[in-house]
Formats: structure tokens, C-alpha cells, sequence
């Protein structure tokens, strides 16, 4: 009798702990190209009712997260965030870090999210971020491209700095590249839609030395998508534009990430009563993200 209540026990015991571990397991990223989902759902997009048009616009080529910015493809004027703010004069998203001047300025909803970041780190026992640098207009760029030179800076408009989305982070504690923080952030950063945008495994892909600091926002799922792959911005909008469609459950939730070509974007279907979002990838193409 003893040994079946202890058997009983133990199963109650180890049921209760894999409800506890699951939700761990969640951060965890599948992926399946456009051959993998016809495989396996051929005609589920064809028997979705009720889908929407929507009309794009010439110009969404180049706005969005999305964006790549290098010494090949520039930032336009209508690349820069609508959304920028000083966030010192915003005490409401300087929680849990410090800037580095009074002058810091930044995307309104990239600084939501990174203060959303920072609170995170902040619960594994890490709160040394700082944040010294966020967005450049075109003329502070050229300034520091004269006075840095071209080893140390980019000329103005090829800077992901000038889009409001990127921004440099450093520590109270030591520099990036030895720092807690910069552990934390090369980890967990995609979590919150946040990549590393120049590692130190990818430099003949993306051109740039190694930057611990400099963080990008592209958001969820491809933050996700990209750490599964081990892809830098490069390389994962050269596989989306391979592709052409593929979906991942990130957190639960399932994404359908669609490439159009320029030739292909005057309007495009969407399923009815999802929310989406549009980015172009300044190279003459569009990516358009699903949430199931």
C-alpha cells in the first residue's frame, strides 16, 4: 500500500513539475518554409474566406523595421521613425537604466521595448544598462563621420542609427564585451525583438567589426527567427527573399511571414480579422508579417 501511494506521489509529483517546466520551453522556434506548408496544409490559403486587399505603397519599401542599412543601401527620409523622442525628457521610458547624456534620442516604441528588456534582465540580477547613443539625424552623422573617419563611423544616411531603431548600450559595470550586460543581451535579447546586429562570427557578412553594444530592433517573430538560424540581418532577408513564405510559433503564437518582390507589391491579400504588419527591406522588396 505504502509503494502505491509513493508511486501515486511521485507521478502527481513529476506531472506537477512538467506543467511547471513547459512555459520554458515555449521560447523555443519552429520554422517551416512555403514547401514545408504546402506539404502539409496544400489548399489552406485557398479555402481561408473572407480575406482583405490592401494597396501598398510605393515608398513602403523603405519604411519599416526591416530595413537594412549599410554602405550599399541608405536610409531615406522616409526611413526615419515618425516616433522619435528625446527619452530623457520621458522619465516614463527611462526606467531601470541610465543615458549617457540628456540628448539621447530614440524611436518612442523601441525605447517601450528596450525598458520592457531591461525589466527582465533586471529580475536575472542584471541592471547596469546604459544607453550612450540612439538616433542621429543626417547632419550629426556626417559630422561624426568627419571627425571619427571612416574606420570608427559611417558616412550620414549609412548609419542604422539614422532610423531611430538602433541604438548603443553600454554598462556600468565594465565594457560590453566583458560586461554582464553584454552576456545578457547577446542571450536574450531576441526575446524582445531585439538583435545583435554586428556578432563576431559575422563579419564578412555584414561588413562591420564586431560591435557588442549595438543592438537593433526588428521585432518578433523575426528576432526569434534570426537567433534560431543564427542569421544576421543579411542573411535573413536573403532566406526570406529564397523562400518567399514561411511561418514559426514563437511563444505560443503562430506567425506567417510572407517576401513580395517590388513587382508583385501593388496590392497584396491578407487574411481578414489578422493582425499584420508591413516592412520594406530597402532593397526593393516588402515583408508581410501575419500574426495567427
Amino acid at each position: 500500500m505504502k509503494k502505491r501511494v509513493f508511486v501515486l506521489l511521485f507521478m502527481l509529483g513529476l506531472c506537477y513539475l512538467i506543467f511547471k517546466i513547459e512555459p520554458f520551453f515555449q521560447d523555443q522556434v519552429k520554422i517551416q518554409s512555403l514547401k514545408q506548408i504546402v506539404n502539409e496544409s496544400a489548399g489552406l490559403q485557398k479555402a481561408s474566406a473572407g480575406n482583405d486587399t490592401i494597396v501598398i505603397a510605393k515608398d513602403q519599401i523603405h519604411r519599416g523595421d526591416l530595413l537594412l542599412v549599410n554602405k550599399q543601401f541608405a536610409v531615406r527620409e522616409e526611413s526615419v521613425r515618425a516616433d522619435i523622442v528625446n527619452i530623457f525628457d520621458r522619465q516614463d521610458l527611462m526606467k531601470g537604466y541610465g543615458v549617457l547624456d540628456s540628448n539621447i534620442l530614440l524611436s518612442e516604441e523601441v525605447a517601450q521595448r528596450f525598458m520592457d528588456m531591461v525589466a527582465a534582465a533586471a529580475k536575472d540580477g542584471i541592471d547596469g544598462f546604459l544607453i550612450s547613443s540612439g538616433y542621429r539625424d543626417f547632419e550629426k552623422q556626417s559630422s561624426l563621420y568627419e571627425e571619427m573617419g571612416a574606420d570608427y563611423a559611417l558616412p550620414a544616411g549609412n548609419s542604422e542609427h539614422n532610423l531611430g531603431l538602433s541604438l548603443d548600450v553600454g554598462s556600468t559595470q565594465s565594457k560590453m564585451s566583458e560586461a554582464p550586460e553584454g552576456r545578457w543581451i547577446e542571450k536574450n535579447a531576441w526575446k524582445y525583438g531585439f538583435i545583435l546586429r554586428y556578432p563576431k562570427d559575422k563579419i564578412d557578412i555584414t561588413g562591420i567589426e564586431y560591435e557588442p553594444w549595438h543592438i537593433r530592433y526588428v521585432g518578433l517573430p523575426h528576432s526569434a527567427i534570426m537567433h534560431e538560424r543564427n542569421d544576421a540581418l543579411e542573411e535573413y532577408l536573403s532566406f526570406l527573399r529564397q523562400e518567399k513564405k514561411i511561418t514559426a510559433k514563437v511563444k505560443g503564437k503562430k506567425y506567417t511571414v510572407s517576401f513580395y518582390p517590388e513587382s508583385d507589391i501593388r496590392m497584396i491579400e491578407l487574411p481578414a480579422n489578422k493582425a499584420y504588419e508591413i516592412s520594406g527591406d530597402n532593397m526593393g522588396g516588402i515583408i508581410v508579417t501575419v500574426r495567427e
